[in-house]
């Protein structure tokens, strides 16, 4: 296809005869010290030197004719009706038409299967800027295909990088907060690499470690991965980063408020500085803009949706203030009103894992078909609770944060704050489980007292997504001291 060589994965993938150093190597180091400290202290950082790296190729795009034509009215028109903002210098029009990406044959034949009509808005500004070998930052909401913006141009990255040689490291790393998480992209890489024989592994905390090395020692062009466990296995020499090229931070924001920032930048030390880094975000917090400043360079930031804290416009949010002491019987009365939907399918988030074995227990004793899910829970029985909610064996899944992001369930069609998260961008994540894909859903929220210090990011919230607001949550925002320039305009009631 225009804009790509004919090198596929069985010719011309480069061989390294003469010039700078090959790629491959064992894996000799210095023995680990006795001690353990904490994670990363026994990675040393490494000091790169450009000019003696193996050269690379990260720019695949060429234009494609229809794109070329466009106006900068007509690109302006379509990020304004999508509401995509960019900033950075030298930032590609964005496609509008899947075959305006000028993707390789290979990953057009798997995109023709699944019966898309149009690029989501992160698709569409963020593969031209992915396939450049930019860095970049996308900062957009759940459900909005932003897996598919970065691994797709990964897939085609590969694709033109020499073949593992043993004892080689991925070429593609995925940073994740989540195991759950990182299982979701695992299945999507799996798929999309299929095509062109690409291996991919995932590797977290909480499982074995025997079949995540014998993956990792086989040689995998995509590893998605937690900070701990690759941290673990960085140390111990079962794999290394001196091939990888595509480095992506999935929901950085998630792994700063999970406190991996140290695991991170340790990390980030052992991958070559020239690098293409892509960092994804839901939300845009100092300390996401200081990693970007940090390891990025000359970065183009894509936005879809509005710049401040923003949800899902596709949500109803419905928000109920109460006491504490409320809540059970408000729950129960709302569950027999949500069950006797068709489409019923229901995420309840409470704060805590007591809370969550409590109110399971409880709702079980009544009858409900309820299953809960959090930190604690062995991999095997929370693998085994998401599909048995997947699969609405279990419409009903009680859960703490663990399951706010990542959780790759389409037909979600109601959430239930039964606590209010600690921050509104929390908030955001958990109610984003409904309304995916384009979908509607609705957001039952218990708002108390103790929560009092939320009511002014939660007024902003829903007056951004021109939802009514409930009087006495404007009455504790006023009463916070925040502004309430409020309407009761849109699409949601109150109790």
């Amino acid at each position: 296809m225009p804009g790509y060589s004919d090198r596929d994965r069985g010719r011309d993938r480069g061989s390294y005869s003469s010039g700078p150093p090959r790629f491959g190597g064992s894996r000799n180091g210095p023995p680990p010290p006795k001690k353990f400290g904490n994670p990363g202290d026994r990675l040393r950082k490494k000091h790169w030197n450009v000019d003696e790296l193996p050269k690379f190729e990260k720019n695949f795009y060429q234009e494609h004719h229809e794109v070329s034509r466009r106006s900068t009215q007509d690109v302006e028109h379509y990020r304004r009706s999508k509401e995509i903002t960019v900033k950075g210098r030298d930032c590609p029009k964005p496609i509008m038409k899947f075959h305006e990406a000028n993707f390789p044959n290979y990953v057009m034949d798997v995109i023709d299967k699944q019966n898309w009509t149009d690029p989501t808005p992160i698709q569409a500004q963020g593969w031209p800027v992915a396939l450049s070998g930019k860095d970049m930052v996308g900062i957009a909401q759940t459900g909005s295909g932003k897996t598919l913006s970065y691994l797709l141009p990964a897939v085609v990255h590969i694709n033109h990088q020499p073949f593992l040689e043993h004892g080689d490291g991925p070429i593609c790393l995925v940073l994740a907060p989540t195991r759950e998480l990182a299982q979701q992209v695992q299945q999507v890489a799996a798929e999309y690499g299929k095509a062109s024989r690409l291996k991919s592994t995932c590797i977290y905390g909480g499982a074995p470690k025997g079949p995540q090395i014998r993956d990792l020692e086989r040689g995998v062009e995509i590893c998605i991965a937690t900070p701990g466990r690759l941290i673990d296995f960085l140390e111990v020499g079962k794999t290394n980063l001196r091939r990888c090229t595509y480095l992506v931070l999935d929901e950085a924001d998630r792994m700063l408020d999970m406190g991996f920032e140290p695991q991170i930048r340790k990390i980030l030390d052992q991958i070559r500085p020239d690098r293409q880094t892509l960092m994804w975000s839901a939300t845009w917090p100092k300390e996401v803009r200081q990693l970007a400043e940090d390891f990025l360079k000359e970065y183009v930031q894509i936005n879809v949706g509005a710049l401040q804290l923003s949800a899902n416009h596709n949500i109803l949010q419905i928000v109920d203030v109460c006491n504490d002491g409320e809540k059970e019987d408000k729950l129960l009365r709302l569950l027999e009103e949500i069950m006797s939907e068709k489409e019923n399918k229901t995420i309840i988030f409470v704060e805590t894992k007591r809370r969550c074995d409590d109110l399971t227990r409880r709702m079980r004793r009544d009858g409900w078909p309820a299953m809960g899910i959090h930190g604690d829970k062995s991999q095997q029985e929370r693998d085994w609770v998401l599909n048995e909610f997947k699969f609405g064996k279990a419409p009903i899944l009680i859960a703490t944060d663990v399951a706010s992001r990542g959780l790759d369930v389409e037909d979600v069609k109601f959430v239930i704050n039964y606590d209010y998260p600690n921050n509104s961008e929390d908030y955001i994540h958990r109610i984003g489980r409904t309304a995916r894909s384009q979908k509607t859903g609705t957001a039952y929220t218990f708002f108390t007292p103790n929560n009092m210090k939320q009511a002014h990011d939660l007024v902003s919230v829903l007056r951004e997504a021109n939802q009514a607001i409930n009087p006495k949550l404007i009455q504790m925002a006023e009463d916070r001291g925040g502004k309430s320039n409020w309407s009761f305009k849109g699409r949601s009631r109150w109790f």
